[in-house]
């Protein structure tokens, strides 16, 4: 299970609520007909295809948590994100256990 947890970047001991609370900004990298169908209220959406043509809509100082359906895709999100210079970058997972976990 650890494996899988450093392949995803999950870490149970990370406190999404409070992360939020702080000020992160959840990125959901969904599809935007999945996005539309159901997300965490605040989140934005930025496709994981597009995402390198969306960097400025983040701000490299703001913890970002990364969501999508299962959390391959955040994943990823997260690997690019890192690459690009995000220093506080986590992969949330699914859009729906984050929701459970930031209430």
């Amino acid at each position: 299970m650890s494996f899988l947890r450093k392949l995803f970047g999950a870490s149970p001991k990370t406190d999404y609520a409070a992360l939020v609370r702080e000020g992160g900004i959840i990125v959901d990298v969904r599809t935007p007909g999945e996005y539309k169908s159901g997300h965490i209220k605040g989140s934005i959406n930025i496709p994981l295809d597009s995402i390198g043509n969306h960097l400025s809509k983040l701000n490299k100082d703001k913890c970002i948590i990364c969501c999508c359906a299962s959390g391959m895709r955040s994943g990823a999100a997260k690997r690019i994100l890192k690459s690009k210079g995000y220093q506080e970058v986590y992969n949330g997972g699914s859009w729906a256990g984050l929701q459970n976990k930031i209430n």
